[in-house]
């Protein structure tokens, strides 16, 4: 696979609940086309902790550079490997006063990413926020990671969490070309609510027209605006990213 041929499309905005609170988004990704390997991860910092934001760009960051030239038979092991040493990269982080994993939570965030090499793909997943693939044309015949929550709907899993890796899902996937990954600001626009299905009314729309609008820049503003309009803004107060990638 030529990988600079991969187009990417991606966006972030801020909710209103952080609008209010003047607080910055804490969503944050990051894909990479230049290596072995396609790869794109999206990670939503906790709401709850101080430094979520920066959680989250470590996690997307360390997944990246682990990833894009694994071999194809170890993604599952590389993607462990990463999400260990991005918990010790926070575990030393200069706001991290006790240098320890007593205040890790500091900088919780959830995971959602992809990785594929050419021919087959694996999601791999921590928390809420959702994966989907399909294949162009056929949206019907589709594999999705679906959101995971705790005990309650507003509880979720975070990679710094001690419990991690058994929280820790992997999706594989082929023949599929078209990808998204996005936060849980989005799971209720993109999926019915036993995601049993996904809603044309939201994903098809976007898919086309990212489809065919050429410039990824220009199309990023584009996205950017959707996902921030006023509808969007009441449905749900989150902050939004929306990450979507024709293989």
């Amino acid at each position: 696979m030529k990988n600079r041929r991969i187009k990417v499309v991606a966006a972030s905005v801020k909710g209103p609940m952080h609008h209010h609170k003047n607080l910055p988004c804490q969503d944050f990704f990051k894909f990479c086309r230049k290596g072995r390997n396609f790869v794109a991860v999206v990670s939503d910092g906790a709401g709850s902790a101080k430094y979520g934001k920066i959680g989250a760009k470590t996690v997307c960051e360390t997944l990246i550079d682990h990833l894009k030239n694994a071999p194809s038979n170890s993604f599952k092991e590389t993607v462990k490997k990463a999400i260990e040493i991005a918990r010790n990269k926070v575990c030393r982080h200069r706001l991290n006063q006790s240098k320890s994993l007593e205040h890790i939570n500091d900088f919780a965030a959830t995971v959602v990413g992809v990785v594929h090499d050419g021919e087959k793909g694996s999601f791999f997943h921590i928390g809420d926020g959702a994966a989907l693939a399909f294949k162009n044309g056929e949206p019907s015949c589709f594999v999705a990671s679906p959101p995971e929550n705790g005990s309650f709907s507003c509880e979720t899993f975070f990679f710094t969490q001690n419990n991690w890796a058994a929280n820790l899902r992997f999706t594989e996937f082929s023949g599929l070309d078209t990808i998204f990954l996005m936060s849980d600001g989005l799971t209720n626009f993109a999926f019915s609510k036993d995601f049993n299905r996904i809603e044309n009314g939201f994903i098809l729309p976007i898919h086309d027209f990212l489809l065919a609008e050429k410039p990824e820049k220009k199309a990023g503003r584009a996205l950017a605006n959707t996902l921030n309009n006023a509808q969007a803004r009441k449905l749900n107060q989150d902050d939004k990213t929306l990450l979507w990638a024709k293989l």
